[in-house]
């Protein structure tokens, strides 16, 4: 493999990396603060991306296909968590079956509305086109576009994880919930809020990626295992993790792809399996 293209394999990878990192940042703070393994993330993707589709192809703007896909999350992730997650909190086995459930129901609904050949983001006005060319090297803006994106929402959720009074009671509900009810907070607030941003990362994502990756209904599932993939290697609830766990997927699978596509499944949850043996709580997880 030349210079030219390992640069291009390595933005491949940071760029499927990036659309990771914003499914994986979601579920981790689902996931830190509720304990719910939230299947439904997958959905979530899913509704985000065939939104955006449905509206660029109707409009023709990008920017509406996206503002329109996360909305549509936002508005599913509220409902979820109000209509059914809220019934049965802190059964954790119930939360978990109810989440595969709203996976599949949402699924199919969107088979049914849709049907089940692969999809795309229609060209459309205001989205990145063309591409980077630099001497003999060429690379699409889009991809460049997603990491920037990326970029900037990780910043974001670090400032306000870190530096804010949201992030203070996000983190003082992560670390003892029962103590930070007992202190105030309305951790009814927290969860649901908590919630429907981790929904609308997942329908950013979804927005995004399918100008990136192929749409079908079983995209939502794919996504969601290397999200989760993610989260295991970084660790529950840190963002940092989640930032280190999905560069390193998104390499490790562009470049397995490449080189060994026979185990290109192998070489993901191996590295997954390994952290779990020497470090079961993630690389930058804390025990509970």
């Amino acid at each position: 493999m030349d210079l030219i293209a390992l640069a291009q394999q390595t933005l491949n990878g940071l760029s499927f990396g990036a659309l990771l990192f914003l499914m994986a940042s979601g579920f981790t703070l689902v996931f830190g603060l509720m304990r719910i393994a939230n299947l439904a993330h997958g959905a979530f993707y899913l509704v985000g991306a065939y939104v955006a589709v449905f509206t660029v192809g109707l409009t023709g703007s990008f920017w509406i296909g996206v503002l329109a896909g996360t909305a549509a999350t936002a508005a599913t992730g509220l409902v979820t968590e109000t209509g059914l997650l809220r019934r049965i909190r802190g059964q954790e086995m119930p939360e978990v079956l109810l989440t595969v459930g709203v996976l599949f129901v949402l699924s199919d609904l969107l088979l049914m509305s849709f049907e089940g050949g692969p999809m795309a983001l229609p060209a459309a006005r205001g989205a990145p086109s063309g591409a980077l060319v630099i001497g003999s090297f060429a690379y699409p803006w889009y991809r460049l576009f997603v990491i920037g994106v990326t970029i900037i929402v990780g910043i974001a959720l670090f400032l306000l994880q870190r530096y804010s009074t949201v992030g203070a009671i996000v983190r003082a509900g992560v670390d003892d919930r029962e103590t930070a009810a007992a202190m105030g907070i309305n951790i009814d607030r927290v969860f649901t809020g908590v919630f429907v941003v981790g929904a609308v990362l997942a329908g950013l994502a979804g927005a995004i990626g399918a100008g990136m990756l192929s749409l079908s209904p079983d995209t939502g599932i794919d996504i969601l295992l290397f999200a989760m993939v993610v989260v295991i290697i970084g660790g529950l609830g840190s963002i940092k993790g989640a930032v280190i766990g999905a560069i390193l997927i998104g390499l490790i699978d562009t470049f397995a792809k490449v080189w060994i596509p026979e185990l290109s499944y192998f070489t993901i949850f191996a590295p997954m399996a390994l952290v779990l043996v020497l470090r079961p709580a993630g690389l930058f997880g804390r025990v509970a």
